[in-house]
């Protein structure tokens, strides 16, 4: 069974630093597209970050580049997003994806809030 366990979010000031973790289990890790994306609230679910599993150059959304990094630990099934300098507008509940062939693998787990504000 595919799953997803999404960690690390909470509240932080803007400025702030935190670093989500994801931990994956159900299907070939090594060989999967790993992503991250965000909701926030009345917002549709959009793209973070994606580190392709046959590439070295992840990619990052606009809003984001500089700021976050996404990283992947394959022998243990985690992939990471290290995320500095939060704005308000970062506030969202992140959730980790995988796709593989371009398909993606198993649903959406619950995700991880996370708030930034003063």
């Amino acid at each position: 069974q595919v799953q997803f366990v999404e960690s690390g979010g909470g509240l932080v000031q803007p400025g702030g630093s935190l670093r989500l973790s994801c931990a994956t289990s159900g299907f070939f890790f090594s060989r999967a597209d790993m992503s991250w994306y965000r909701q926030a609230p009345g917002k549709e679910r959009e793209l973070v970050a994606r580190f392709s599993w046959y590439s070295t150059k992840p990619y990052y959304a606009d809003s984001v580049k500089g700021r976050f990094t996404i990283s992947r630990d394959d022998a243990k099934s985690t992939v990471y997003l290290q995320m500095n300098s939060l704005k308000p507008e970062d506030t969202a509940v992140y959730y980790c994806k995988a796709a593989a062939g371009g398909s993606p693998v198993g649903s959406w787990g619950q995700g991880t809030q996370v708030t930034v504000s003063s």
